[in-house]
């Protein structure tokens, strides 16, 4: 899996493209407890090169969306394919989280 860390908005971005599945995760843990120790709490995971993601992956995202409200901050999603975006509404996480169709919409949502 591919990371790519950048900024929009001043909002910390993490671009994951690939298999996002156990096997990736601890990378994505540590940015998200990186971003959140440091007081960063507006956050964005830009999903539009994953593919396929398991259930590890999926409570990885959970747990950063807990630490960051836990810090009354926001961890949003945005362009999912269609396979990962069918997995969050069967996981019916699509309603636990704020879900964008770009990344520039998610950006404007803060």
């Amino acid at each position: 899996m591919e990371i790519i860390k950048s900024t929009n908005n001043a909002i910390p971005v993490l671009q994951l493209k690939g298999r996002f599945d156990a096997h990736e995760v601890e990378p994505v843990n540590a940015w998200l407890q990186e971003q959140v120790n440091q007081g960063r709490t507006k956050l964005l995971v830009n999903l539009e090169g994953v593919n396929f993601i398991d259930s590890t992956a999926l409570s990885t995202l959970v747990s950063g969306l807990k630490h960051c409200r836990e810090k009354n901050g926001k961890l949003y999603l945005c362009s999912l394919q269609q396979p990962v975006r069918v997995i969050f509404e069967l996981t019916r996480l699509d309603k636990a989280f704020d879900i964008y169709p770009t990344e520039a919409d998610a950006s404007r949502a803060f």
